[in-house]
């Protein structure tokens, strides 16, 4: 489902290239999670844009569901983001001037209209933010909202349009030791009910051994953690 082949990245700079990911390797099938840890500045938020095609290799390969999102023009290929990938970002990343509700339904508005129904993006919205305890926190606007709070509706954001894929960057990197254990555990129960493909990296060794496949970034190099 997810295929990363030998993706390097590197930038050009005054004193010659720089190097972010060296000939990295990823290969996840549907209903599979993984997590990756390592030290700032080894990769791991660069690997995630590029898998989640918000960023393009300098080298290698990525396909999502058999298709290679960087063949794709601007348009298409925001569109493919759109269906086929939920991102989750440290920072919640919410609109302060919109209602929780209206921030779980943001994705649908740029989805192409055939894909568009105003009655079931409700619905479904309203669904996604019961299964993450804020049922009752649909006209709240996120400054009023805890910062566990933001990021359950974060989470029900990337989820709005059941996407294949979830990508998520320290998740819980902003919440204390508590909060943060509360958003793991539902983080994980929504990977697992939805079936979805979830990628996480993270600082956070607790949140990281809840997962069944560790790998860590070291220097721009991926290895499976044993």
């Amino acid at each position: 489902m997810l295929s990363a082949k030998n993706v390097s990245k590197s930038y050009p700079t005054p004193r010659g290239a720089l190097t972010i990911l060296t000939d990295v390797s990823l290969m996840l099938n549907r209903g599979e999670a993984v997590a990756i840890m390592g030290p700032s500045g080894s990769g791991k938020s660069t690997l995630l844009y590029i898998l989640g095609a918000l960023d393009a290799p300098s080298a290698g390969t990525v396909t999502i569901d058999g298709q290679n999102p960087f063949t794709l023009g601007e348009r298409e290929q925001a569109a493919f983001r759109n269906r086929r990938i939920g991102f989750v970002f440290q920072d919640h990343s919410l609109l302060p001037q919109c209602s929780v509700l209206e921030n779980v339904l943001a994705p649908t508005l740029v989805a192409p209209p055939a894909e568009r129904g105003a009655a079931n993006d409700q619905a479904r919205a309203r669904e996604l933010l019961a299964q993450v305890g804020l049922g009752d926190r649909l006209d709240h606007r996120p400054g009023e909202l805890s910062g566990g709070e933001k990021q359950r509706a974060a989470l029900a954001r990337a989820l709005i349009r059941d996407p294949l894929l979830v990508l998520c960057d320290e998740p819980t990197g902003n919440l204390d030791r508590a909060t943060a254990d509360t958003i793991a555990t539902l983080l994980i129960d929504l990977h697992t009910r939805r079936n979805t493909t979830l990628v996480v990296v993270t600082h956070s060794a607790a949140l990281a051994e809840r997962f069944p496949v560790r790998y860590e970034m070291n220097a721009g190099a991926l290895s499976p953690v044993p």
